[in-house]
C-alpha cells in the first residue's frame, strides 16, 4: 500500500486482501481453539534468537527482532503449558522475492508429550480446514494447476529416499552441506509432486537444528518439511530437550557463521536454562503468507500483503 490516493479498483483489491487474511486467521484460530490449544503471545524484541548459520536477524536497539517465537514458546512448555499456538510477525534480514519478505506472518504450534508425527497429523487437518474456509473444499487449483489438501492426498518421502532417487546419493550417510543445498534446490525439489502436499521426512543429523535425533537411527533427525504446490511451507520437529546438546549446536552454528565472515549471535541463556524442564514435545513453524498466497490463487506474496516495502 502507498500514500497515493487510491482508485476504486485499488481499494477493492486492498479490501480483498484484508478480508482473505482475516478469514484465514479466523479459520486457524477456530481450528486450534476447537482442539484445546491456548493462543499465546511472546515478545517481538528479543535479547537473542536461536543462532542459525543462514538466517540473519534484524537488529533493533538493545536486541533483535524475532526470527521465530520458538524459544519463548518452548519456555512456556517448560513452565507447564501443554498445547499452545501463536500467530504473528517475524523478521529476517535480506529476504526479498516472490516467496520471501523481510517481515512475514508465522504460525507456530507445540504439543507437550508428543512428537513430529502428532504435529504431522495436525498439519494435515489444518490445511484441509484452511482450504475449506477460503476455497470451499480441500481440492482446488492454484495458478491453473489442480491441488489437493485432503489429508489422504499427502505424500511422505524420506530425505534419503528422495536424494537417492533424484540426486544419486544419501546425505544421511555421507553428508556434504554445500552439495545438499545445491541438490535440494536443483534436483530434489523440482521432482516433488506439485499437485498435493509433500513431506520430506527425517533430515540428516547435521541439519537437525533444534530437533532431536531419531533414537533408533542417530544419523537422522526427527524433522520434516512440508511443500505445497512446490513451495516450502513448514518445518517441524520432535523437539530437542537436552540443554547441553542444544548449547553445543548453537555454538557450532555460531562457529560456522564466523567461518563465513558473519557475526555470531548471543545465546538465549533463559531458554537453555528452561530446556531441562521441558517435556518431550513436537512443534512446527508454518508460513502463513505463503499459505494464503496459494489459497488466494496468487502468483507472489506481494498479492496478499496489504503493506509492502517501497
Amino acid at each position: 500500500m502507498t500514500n497515493r490516493p487510491a482508485d476504486s479498483e485499488a481499494l477493492r483489491g486492498l479490501r480483498r486482501v484484508l478480508e482473505l487474511r482475516a478469514r484465514l486467521y479466523a479459520a486457524i484460530r477456530r481450528f486450534f481453539c476447537d482442539r484445546g490449544f491456548l493462543e499465546v503471545e511472546t515478545p517481538v524484541l528479543l535479547p537473542a534468537n536461536a543462532p542459525e548459520e543462514h538466517v540473519a536477524a534484524v537488529s533493533a536497539g538493545p536486541g533483535w527482532l524475532r526470527t521465530s517465537p520458538e524459544l519463548a514458546m518452548k519456555r512456556l512448555l517448560a513452565a507447564g503449558q501443554g498445547k499452545i499456538f501463536q500467530l504473528g510477525p517475524v523478521f529476517r534480514a535480506g529476504e526479498n522475492g516472490r516467496w520471501h519478505h523481510p517481515e512475514f506472518t508465522l504460525l507456530e504450534w507445540y504439543r507437550a508429550d508428543a512428537g513430529y508425527l502428532e504435529i504431522l497429523a495436525d498439519a494435515k487437518e489444518l490445511l484441509a480446514a484452511a482450504a475449506a474456509a477460503l476455497r470451499g473444499a480441500a481440492d482446488f487449483a492454484w495458478r491453473d494447476v489442480p491441488l489437493s489438501c485432503a489429508p489422504e492426498s499427502w505424500v511422505q518421502l524420506g530425505v534419503s529416499e528422495a536424494f537417492v532417487a533424484h540426486a544419486g546419493w544419501d546425505p544421511a550417510r555421507e553428508f556434504d552441506a554445500d552439495r545438499f543445498d545445491l541438490d535440494l534446490v536443483s534436483r530434489v525439489e523440482p521432482a516433488l509432486p506439485a499437485d498435493r502436499p509433500v513431506v520430506l521426512m527425517d533430515y540428516p543429523a547435521p541439519l537437525a537444528a533444534l530437533a532431536r535425533r531419531k533414537p533408533d537411527d542417530p544419523a537422522r533427525a526427527e524433522r520434516w518439511e512440508l511443500y505445497l504446490g512446490g513451495v516450502e511451507l513448514a518445518n517441524a520437529y520432535s523437539e530437542l530437550t537436552d540443554p547441553a546438546e542444544q548449547r553445543a549446536r548453537f555454538e557450532a552454528a555460531n562457529a560456522r557463521r564466523r567461518a563465513r565472515g558473519a557475526a555470531p549471535y548471543p545465546l538465549d541463556e533463559a531458554f537453555l536454562a528452561a530446556l531441562a524442564q521441558m517435556p518431550p514435545a513436537g512443534g512446527i513453524a508454518l508460513g502463513v503468507d505463503r499459505l494464503l498466497m496459494i489459497l488466494a490463487d496468487a502468483a507472489s506474496l506481494d498479492a496478499v500483503l496489504p503493506f509492502r516495502n517501497g
